[in-house]
């Protein structure tokens, strides 16, 4: 197995990596193998079925519509 070396990892990201490390009971090495597997990993993606999905959201929402107007003010609410 090959072994590598990472430099000059931002404090911000080590303490993120060792925090998800100790949720999921792992080493930040584990951890750090996860992490580039699920980056790197292609996942083919059915395009067939994923609009099959996103149709059967939509109608599960009904006739729910929203305006260009209230998706700004949704937006904006909450905001200085």
């Amino acid at each position: 197995m090959a072994n590598i070396t990472i430099k000059n990892i931002p404090e911000k990201l080590y303490r993120q990596v060792k925090a998800s490390a100790a949720a999921h009971h792992r080493s930040v090495n584990s951890e750090v193998i996860v992490c580039l597997e699920k980056a790197l990993t292609a996942r083919p993606v059915d395009s067939d079925s994923f609009l099959a999905e996103v149709r059967a959201l939509r109608a599960s929402l009904g006739k729910l519509r929203v305006t260009g107007r209230e998706l700004g003010l949704a937006k904006r609410s909450g905001r200085p």
